[in-house]
């Protein structure tokens, strides 16, 4: 469907539009003190995040927050002046400019007294409101993951799945609405919840297989080479570096989800991780995996050699430490310091075991990644 036009209102019937003291006196004395306070005590890393977004520095940063404070003023001053004829607001950063729709030139008058640029609409927020909670009440077909109000083209944008066209027409037609109220967006991915990815969760690769996840790094987490290949789908994200045989180590990137450096303890809590200090022949080190769980033992030796039946893995940290199948990838602490990746064994955790580890170190050298700590 198509964009519905809107018309800016001209700025010879009704005056200047940014957002400053000169062009909006009435709304500099009533926010004012607000917009001052907007950047004040603002995190700075917080600020470098904005700064780095916005393409300016930090002092810019506090600008555009304090245009943002204004801003909040002048959309209360319209909705609250225009009623049933507001359509909605929206900003440009760029030029420190508040748009304001309105369905009637009354309403444009009232938006420019508050500091605002009007642009006539067809539709009102409160028609576009009525809309969507139309959807909501109907029952959805599965084509459609979500819908919103765009007040910018003045519509509700109706998201579709690639294959769902017809379908998702023929529902909206359903509905009884103005044809240029909404709009479908189509060959929209399905969202989905974002997981917090601690290291021991499980995982799964292609929807078959299940290891469990090392450690988290930044964007993504690191886990065992034979769990999967590089191009692999997971339950997280994919696989973009995988190693093994001669190692096992690979790792996953996770741009939908959220690592942190934090690793089960499968007894309701987490193991914040500080650091990747490797620990000493003898030392009690602690393991968490999505089949057993955490359990511990103690280091054995370093630069281990073992004969999988896919071929020698070398390097490996040995412990006494028992694991079973779906633990692999999973995480080897010496207290907070994560110091490997499971790799496979023998035994099991019922009568003992010895346990191999790929040393988390080697993993983020090799790929130039960076272990996240809490």
């Amino acid at each position: 469907m198509n964009r519905i036009s809107k018309t800016v209102v001209g700025a010879a019937a009704l005056g200047l539009f940014l957002t400053t003291a000169a062009s909006a006196p009435a709304l500099a004395l009533t926010s004012a003190a607000p917009a001052a306070a907007a950047a004040d005590g603002v995190d700075p890393q917080l600020l470098e995040a904005m700064a780095a977004e916005l393409g300016t520095d930090t002092e810019g940063a506090q600008d555009v927050l304090r245009f943002q404070a204004d801003s909040a003023a002048t959309t209360d001053d319209v909705e609250a002046v225009a009623g049933d004829a507001y359509a909605g607001t929206w900003l440009d950063e760029s030029t420190r400019t508040v748009y304001a729709a309105v369905t009637t030139d009354a309403a444009a008058a009232v938006a420019v007294d508050a500091g605002a640029v009007p642009v006539e609409v067809e539709h009102s927020l409160t028609d576009l409101e009525a809309i969507a909670a139309q959807i909501e009440a109907s029952p959805v077909p599965d084509v459609i993951p979500s819908w919103w109000i765009d007040v910018e083209a003045n519509d509700v944008v109706v998201d579709v799945v690639a294959g769902g066209d017809q379908v998702a027409a023929d529902f909206v037609a359903s509905l009884g609405v103005p044809a240029d109220a909404v709009r479908l967006a189509t060959g929209v991915e399905t969202p989905e919840t974002f997981a917090t990815i601690r290291g021991g969760m499980s995982y799964l690769i292609n929807n078959q297989s299940r290891c469990s996840v090392g450690f988290a790094v930044q964007g993504g987490f690191v886990t065992a080479g034979h769990c999967g290949v590089t191009g692999n789908s997971t339950t997280y994200g994919t696989f973009r570096g995988s190693s093994f045989p001669g190692n096992d180590y690979a790792w996953v990137a996770t741009p939908n989800h959220t690592p942190v450096g934090q690793v089960m303890d499968y007894a309701g809590g987490t193991v914040a991780v500080k650091g990747s200090t490797q620990a000493a022949v003898g030392a009690t080190v602690c393991r968490s995996g999505s089949t057993t769980g955490w359990f511990c033992g103690q280091i054995q030796g370093f630069n281990s050699t073992v004969r999988y039946a896919e071929g020698s893995v070398s390097g490996l940290i040995r412990t006494t430490v028992c694991a079973e199948p779906g633990d692999s990838g999973g995480s080897l602490l010496a207290g907070n310091q994560a110091q490997g990746v499971t790799s496979g064994g023998s035994g099991d955790c019922t009568s003992g075991g010895t346990t191999y580890f790929q040393p988390v170190n080697e993993i983020l050298q090799t790929y130039g990644l960076r272990l996240l700590t809490s």
